[in-house]
This record gives C-alpha cells, structure tokens and sequence, in this order.
C-alpha cells in the first residue's frame, strides 16, 4: 500500500490548524472576569471591605453569653460593659444564655471576644467615640481578669 507522504502531512497540518483555531475562538469567547469594585479604580486599588462595629458587638455578646464559666463575676461585668456600648450604638443586647462548656473551651471563646472587641475598640477610638471607647475598654479590662483566674 502506497501512502502520500505530502497528503498526509498536508491533512495533518489542517488538522493542527483547526485545532488551533478552535482553542483560540474558545479563548477569545470565554467571559472576561468582572472587577470587584466595578471598574472603579482608587488610589489604592483595593476594594474596601465593610466593617460595622453592631455586628461584632453582637457576636462578642453572644460568644460571652453562652460561656459557662463565672470567672468570678468579671464575665458578666464584660456582659454589661457591651450591653452599655450597645446602647449607644443603638444595639439591644440582653441574656446570659449559658451552654455548659468546660473551661478551656469557654476560655477559648473569652479569647475571640476580646480580639472582636478590640477591633471595636480601634473603630471607636478612630471614630472619636470616647463614650463608647470607654465601656468597650472595661469590658477587655473584665475579660483578661476573668482569663487570669483559674
């Protein structure tokens, strides 16, 4: 059997270039990501992200109030402490809803209250928010008291 050398490459090229064709047409349809700040660029060109110190007061709240742990009283001095800077902020916080945990996970979630705090503290303190600075300083003062008793 005879073969022609120059069909077979010949067809082997048109092959190839459909291929490519193919790939490229593919490539140029394929949807263009969308920017996050839709096309907006800023100095900086990072998208902000939105912090609103009512949601972490919130979750600071609750992550206390489900401790079970006393720690002697400075848990639920924190309690009020947020309960005040709620207020202020316009935030209606109340309960002590307790869900037996052992010390150290109760620690734990002593711990991720205060870091939620601090951020508060920092926005509040940014904002010139002195009245609020000063409940949400207490309570951090409450919660590394209770976290120094064992």
């Amino acid at each position: 059997m005879k073969t022609n050398y120059f069909k077979t490459t010949t067809q082997s090229a048109v092959f190839a270039s459909a291929l490519a064709c193919g790939i490229s047409l593919r490539a140029a349809t394929a949807p263009m990501p969308q920017p996050l700040n839709n096309g907006f660029t800023g100095p900086n060109q990072f998208q902000t992200v939105e912090f609103s110190e009512t949601k972490a007061l919130t979750r600071a709240y609750l992550i206390l109030a489900t401790g079970d742990h006393d720690y002697k009283g400075h848990r639920v001095r924190a309690l009020r402490e947020i309960v005040f800077a709620g207020k202020q902020l316009g935030v209606d916080l109340g309960g002590d809803g307790k869900d037996r945990q052992a010390q150290v996970l109760s620690d734990d979630k002593l711990r991720e209250a205060r870091g939620l705090l601090e951020t508060v503290l920092g926005a509040a303190e940014v904002k010139g928010q002195p009245h609020i600075s000063k409940h949400i300083t207490e309570a951090i003062n409450q919660i590394n008291d209770a976290l120094a008793i064992r």
